[in-house]
């Protein structure tokens, strides 16, 4: 067993101070407590104090965010944090208890690999679903279940945690898309770079989300996150040109708006290349976790 991971929590918010104070309350609830608590904000000017107040409460580190997204937000705090390892995390979770100590034993069982939970979720109150482990990118731009507890490439957007190494080498989520794919994307990069995604086991956060939630990814915006992710993972991580080609045509033909989507194209398969196109092919993989086989 290593030595006792620090982990910074970096929590993204925009406009919910009310859900916000209901994350930190139940996150200061828990018997383990993270390295430390940022609080990033990209809150409209009106509601920023809200926000900053209940930072202030809950005596977490309080700090406006960049107003890009999600992602330029995520990337930001990543650079404030100062412990070895970084946990995503939303203004809409609440934690089970014993959820952080599960999460700090699994990264000191592996610290150079990254962790994530599994997630039980509900739309307006309700109880939707329940997965045990985090979605792992697919051909299609789309996640399913990781394939493996114990070597894989799947990331929870809002609770997964990243050896702080990754961002200070300059790995970055892609900040194009506000919202979509990009945490998918950012997993099969990870693991082309070497790291090894594993899964906390037994470990999951209760997302209390809208049903806005449900139809973001139709949008435009949506689409083209999913179309960049598939250009990358069929291009660049598993290639296979037949399926790249499929799932571009079929991203762009069955959208309402198509035509948008097919000049973007062009941009999207630059912005992929941009990216992978000097990825090493075999990397070396980092972290000890292989007791499952891998892809």
């Amino acid at each position: 067993m290593s030595a006792r991971p620090k982990i910074s929590v970096g929590l993204v918010t925009r406009n919910r101070a009310d859900s916000l104070a209901l994350t930190l309350e139940s996150l200061r609830g828990q018997s383990a407590q993270p390295f430390e608590v940022i609080v990033s904000d990209d809150s409209d000017p009106a509601k920023a104090p809200q926000t900053e107040a209940v930072a202030a409460r809950f005596g977490c580190r309080y700090t406006p965010g960049p107003r890009r997204g999600l992602y330029a937000n995520r990337n930001s705090i990543a650079d404030l944090c100062l412990g070895s390892h970084l946990r995503t995390m939303d203004d809409d979770h609440l934690f089970p208890e014993g959820h952080f100590a599960l999460c700090e034993a699994a990264v000191a069982s592996d610290p150079g690999a990254f962790w994530s939970t599994g997630e039980k979720g509900f739309i307006d109150g309700k109880f939707y679903a329940m997965v045990d482990r985090a979605l792992e990118l697919q051909p299609g731009g789309v996640g399913a279940l990781a394939h493996s507890y114990d070597n894989n490439w799947a990331v929870a957007d809002g609770s997964t945690i990243f050896p702080i190494e990754i961002f200070k080498r300059g790995h970055r989520m892609v900040e194009m898309f506000g919202f979509g794919s990009n945490y998918l994307e950012f997993g099969v990069y990870l693991y082309r770079l070497g790291y090894t995604g594993r899964s906390v086991r037994g470990a999951f956060v209760e997302h209390y989300a809208g049903e806005e939630t449900l139809h973001r990814l139709d949008t435009v915006t949506g689409a083209e996150s999913r179309l960049f992710a598939s250009i990358c993972y069929n291009f660049y991580f598993r290639r296979n040109l037949y399926l790249g080609f499929k799932y571009m045509g079929s991203h762009v033909l069955l959208r309402r708006a198509r035509w948008p989507m097919v000049w973007r194209v062009p941009a999207l398969l630059r912005m992929a290349r941009d990216r992978w196109g000097g990825l090493p092919a075999r990397p070396t993989r980092v972290g000890a976790g292989l007791g499952e086989g891998g892809a």
